[in-house]
């Protein structure tokens, strides 16, 4: 059985008020070092976890010991949709903790010309998608096609991707992924 660091550390970085950037210079270590191991990006060494979790302040047996309740609630209202993304891509999440949870769905919204990077994206799982309105280039391995409402994804994240907008309207999206690794 795997640990999710990463949602475990955001969990617990939340219950105690921390911004990532606070956590960070309590911890001694850069924002994005923060960030990759809470995207489950990047799997830090027993020191450096230590390091950040002493930022907390949490022990490592407390930290692998913890198992916070898991959501009970069912139904969101549109402003509850908890955003996570900053810049010209919204991502509005279902649910503030996917602590335990192993589907994260969103509602994505992409201003023209907006794209996920040149360098693609790799990660575990399955992610999948349906184009509400707006046109969005999608790039899976040497694949690209470019979809329009109604229009939908679907394959392994293991898999180079890519996403952009593409003409003079915001792309709304509503996607889902399993694990929860955005």
């Amino acid at each position: 059985m795997s640990v999710d660091i990463g949602n475990r550390l955001r969990h617990l970085r939340l219950l105690n008020n921390l911004s990532q950037r606070e956590l960070a210079k309590r911890a001694g270590v850069t924002n994005s070092t923060i960030s990759l191991i809470e995207s489950n990006s990047s799997n830090p060494s027993v020191g450096a976890l230590k390091r950040i979790l002493d930022g907390i302040p949490i022990g490592l047996a407390e930290f692998f010991a913890f198992e916070p309740d898991r959501p009970k609630k069912a139904f969101y209202r549109a402003d509850e949709l908890v955003e996570i993304g900053k810049g010209p891509i919204s991502y509005r999440q279902i649910g503030d903790n996917l602590f335990g949870r192993s589907l994260q769905i969103l509602k994505e919204c992409y201003q023209p010309g907006a794209d996920t990077g040149k360098v693609p994206l790799v990660h575990d799982g399955e992610e999948g998608g349906i184009i509400l309105s707006g046109r969005l280039e999608v790039t899976v391995d040497d694949e690209r096609r470019i979809l329009g409402p109604g229009d939908a994804y679907y394959f392994e994240s293991r898999r180079p991707h890519r996403f952009r907008c593409v003409g003079p309207v915001a792309c709304d999206i509503i996607s889902a992924c399993t694990p929860p690794t955005f």
